[in-house]
């Protein structure tokens, strides 16, 4: 016959989760929230808009070369210096005669496009706030990969610190008698909201 998890290893696996979860529920209980209103919550991007011309000299070695993929080095630092961005890891689309770069992050957007035969840079950033990026925290949204491995790391301690709990709640349940009531409407309500007014 198994042997029942000593309670106080119980404890200990639940108070560690907690700890370590803590702040990531806080952060996902409140944008929840603010994700859940986002309609009625007023938000005012800040768009800033930029031209630029590029140096004769690189002009120049862009005209003669044929690009269809990747960013030459020059240009990439003529970029990054001119706009105050970083470009490591963004893709490169070459087009018609233009290079377009894509540049979503969590809680804003930004683009630039560089027209290959005049050599005019345009260049916008929006920005939603910091209400838009804690969303896209939330969310998983442009947040990279290791955002990503975070969310399942936390994912993961957070159902450790649930099934804790509810052994803890096993443990604890012939002294205090509302115990399953109160756990079985917690699994109960979110079932009926979803059966009734979810279509």
């Amino acid at each position: 016959m198994p042997r029942t998890p000593r309670l106080g290893t119980l404890r200990q696996w639940h108070w560690i989760s907690s700890a370590l979860c803590l702040a990531g529920m806080l952060l996902f209980a409140v944008t929840g929230i603010t994700l859940n209103h986002a309609a009625q919550i007023e938000s005012r991007p800040q768009v800033e808009n930029r031209t630029a011309q590029l140096p004769e000299a690189l002009h120049a070695a862009l005209l003669a070369e044929a690009h269809e993929a990747g960013l030459p080095d020059a240009l990439q630092a003529w970029l990054e210096e001119q706009l105050d961005i970083r470009l490591d890891g963004r893709e490169a689309e070459w087009s018609d005669g233009e290079l377009y770069i894509g540049l979503p992050r969590p809680g804003g957007d930004a683009w630039l496009s560089l027209d290959i035969e005049s050599g005019a840079l345009e260049y916008e950033d929006t920005d939603r706030g910091w209400i838009a990026y804690f969303n896209d925290l939330h969310k998983g949204r442009h947040t990279g990969t290791a955002w990503s491995g975070f969310i399942d790391i936390f994912a993961a301690v957070c159902v450790i610190f649930s099934l804790t709990g509810l052994l803890l709640l096993q443990r604890q349940a012939q002294a205090r008698p509302t115990t399953w009531p109160l756990t079985g409407l917690g699994l109960l309500l979110p079932v009926l909201l979803a059966l009734l007014f979810i279509h």
